[in-house]
Order: structure tokens, then C-alpha cells, then sequence
């Protein structure tokens, strides 16, 4: 019995990621909603891979780990 709720423990932990893994373009809509909710009127959202920011801000990660959502105030070059 004890070993029952050893396992079920280790296998929620183990799933978390799995759960808290979130599709970028959903994320990328998420974090827009906030930005002009702050009243930014002028910026550019890009999803990018991971390392290819550049200048631009990271605000958020998905795809596993591999892309990032890259943010830069003001209008696109």
C-alpha cells in the first residue's frame, strides 16, 4: 500500500512538465492580452527559437523548452 502512494507521487511529479507545457501561439496570445492591458499600443511578439532573440526581450517560453516568445517595445524594423 505504502509503495501504491510512492508511485502515484513519483508519477504525478514526473507529469507536471508534460501539463504545464503550453502551445505558443496560445501563450503568444496570453502575453499580447497583458502588454495592451498595460496600454502598449506599438510592439512585436515573435516566436523564435531558442538563442535567436537577439536585442529583443524574452517573456516567455514553449514548445518544450525550444522556442521562446521574444518581445520588442515600439514599431517593427
Amino acid at each position: 500500500m505504502r509503495s501504491q502512494f510512492l508511485f502515484a507521487g513519483l508519477f504525478a511529479l514526473a507529469a507536471t512538465p508534460a501539463f504545464a507545457a503550453k502551445d505558443c501561439d496560445e501563450l503568444k496570445a496570453e502575453i499580447a492580452a497583458k502588454i495592451e492591458k498595460k496600454g502598449v499600443k506599438t510592439y512585436t511578439l515573435d516566436v523564435v527559437t531558442k538563442g535567436e532573440e537577439g536585442d529583443r526581450r524574452v517573456v516567455g517560453t514553449c514548445g518544450g523548452g525550444t522556442k521562446v516568445i521574444a518581445y520588442k517595445r515600439g514599431k517593427a524594423s
